[in-house]
Parts: structure tokens; C-alpha cells; sequence
């Protein structure tokens, strides 16, 4: 299906539940999404599979109205394509809907998805920007998912008596208000800003109390990598954990990060937010 001018990665983590699922189906799904990132790369890219785990919770329901709390498995297949606006992603579950010219495509690929993935009582999300690829996250149930999040005890990495401040520096209004009320209930304080211009004016103003910058990585007027530039020739030396819709390897092979620059993946679970603000907090990047 993948011409040889695009790039194939794959990653899988290790020791995953089983899901109860069709191989045949699973495969369509992968094949339907493999052409799909092929057609948006016409000039070649890359395209990356990966294979992990994730716990889903009742504060997740609150960004996506389509969660339902458990563990889950989780299909990532991301590319380096055209990616699409936010009128065409709100369309592309729907069936014989189709970006491409008449008679290249029949707008079944991405309905076809959604139907398979609900037939396996999953779920499928999709995160794309113009000119900055395309991430489609399915979400299969675990088999042994047997107690339930919310009467589990917190994870490991995400303590309830956190004191240190954090800035928290995201342009879309639903997002940044789960992440905070999710960063309060841990114990943190939280510092909130919409762009990046607005959170060097709040870092500026909490300086001596900030002690880690959560930052989405494109927004407007200014983004998170061009706000860590800045924090940098000013001499700042503030922890900064980075956040995108894109996979850490995209992020960093097409901007200014370094290797080892902490990162966030989206959409990211409670959990994920949680753990991962502990860790960059503690130094365990």
C-alpha cells in the first residue's frame, strides 16, 4: 500500500494486554489508515504505528464525550502529510465524504475505521493541523480490565498533596480547563495562560514561584518553542514539558527541540498529564 518514498516506523510497548478483537478487522483498519496517510503525502514523509497502553478516567470524559472509563490499548497511525482544517476533520467519519478529486477516492476509508472500531466497542480519535500531518488514536478495551479508575488508587507518579506551581500555557479553552482543574486536584498550583505571549507576561510576574511551564507547542501568536527561546536568552533556567498533537519523534525531527526535551503527546489522558508532571518536576525525564 506505502510507496517506497514514505518512511515507515513502528513501536510497539511492551507486555500489552490482550484485547478480544478480529485480526481481519484490525488489519483493515491498519490498511484503510496506512492509504489514507499515503494519499496526504504524495511527495513521500513518514508514516509511524505504534502500539501502547493508556488509562482512561471520568475526568477524561470531560474533553472527550466518547470516553468510557477503563484501560485501554491504543493504536496510534500518524503522518507527515497535508493534514486538514478543523471543518474537514469534523466530517471525515462521515460516509462517502472524500477530500480527494472526483473518481480518486469513494470517502468509505475513515467510516469504514469507525464502523470496525465500534463493532470492537472502541473508540477513534483524530488530531490534525493544515500542513502539519494527521494522527488517528484507536482505542481498544483491555480484556483484563477489571476495576474500575475511578475506585483505583492514584498512579504511581501522580501524588494528591503536590505543592509546586506550574504555568500552564494552552490556546484551546476546553483543553486548558481540564488540564488545570486536573493539575489542582493533584495539589498543584496553576498558573493559566492562552499563548505564549501571555504566559512570558505571567512568568514574568511569578518568576521566583514557577517552577515547571506547560506549554502546547503550536498556537497562535506565539508557540511553545519560540516561548522556550525566549525564556532561554533571558537566562531562564524554568523545567518546560512540551505538548503537541503530533508524536515526539515528528516534534522534534521539524523544530528546535533537543533529543532530550520533555514531551506530551496528544490527546493525553489524566493519567498521562499526571505522571508525566511528576516526572519532568522530579527530573526523571
Amino acid at each position: 500500500v506505502v510507496p517506497a518514498g514514505v518512511e515507515i516506523r513502528s513501536s510497539a510497548e511492551e507486555e500489552l494486554p490482550p484485547v478480544l478483537a478480529d485480526p481481519a478487522a484490525i488489519e483493515q483498519i491498519l490498511l484503510n489508515l496506512a492509504t489514507n496517510s499515503r494519499d496526504a503525502m504524495p511527495d513521500g514523509g513518514l508514516l509511524r504505528i505504534a502500539i501502547d497502553g493508556t488509562q482512561l478516567g471520568e475526568e477524561d470524559r470531560e474533553r472527550h464525550g466518547w470516553v468510557v472509563p477503563g484501560r485501554y490499548v491504543r493504536l496510534s497511525v500518524s503522518d507527515t502529510g497535508i493534514g486538514m482544517d478543523e471543518e474537514t476533520r469534523q466530517k471525515v467519519f462521515e460516509p462517502f465524504f472524500t477530500t480527494k478529486p472526483g473518481g480518486s477516492g469513494t470517502g468509505l476509508g475513515m467510516a469504514v475505521v469507525y464502523g470496525l472500531v465500534k463493532q470492537h466497542n472502541g473508540f477513534v480519535h483524530v488530531y490534525s493541523e493544515p500542513g502539519r500531518g494527521t494522527t488517528v488514536k484507536v482505542y481498544l478495551r483491555a480484556m483484563d480490565d477489571a476495576v474500575a479508575p475511578a475506585a483505583a488508587a492514584p498512579a504511581a507518579g501522580e501524588p494528591r498533596d503536590a505543592t509546586e506551581t506550574i504555568l500552564l500555557v494552552e490556546d484551546e479553552p476546553p483543553l486548558r480547563r481540564t488540564a488545570c482543574r486536573a493539575l489542582e486536584r493533584l495539589g498543584y498550583r496553576v498558573l493559566v495562560a492562552s499563548d505564549g505571549e501571555e504566559a512570558l507576561e505571567l512568568f514574568a510576574q511569578h518568576e521566583a514561584d514557577v517552577e515547571l511551564i506547560v506549554t502546547d507547542l503550536v498556537m497562535p501568536k506565539l508557540g511553545g518553542a519560540e516561548l522556550a527561546r525566549r525564556l532561554r536568552q533571558q537566562g531562564k533556567q524554568v523545567k518546560i514539558l512540551f505538548v503537541s498533537g503530533y508524536t515526539s519523534h515528528d516534534v522534534r525531527e521539524g523544530s528546535s527541540l533537543g533529543a532530550d526535551a520533555p514531551f506530551l503527546e496528544k490527546p493525553w489522558t489524566i493519567a498521562d498529564l499526571g505522571r508525566r508532571v511528576r516526572e519532568v518536576l522530579d527530573g526523571a525525564t
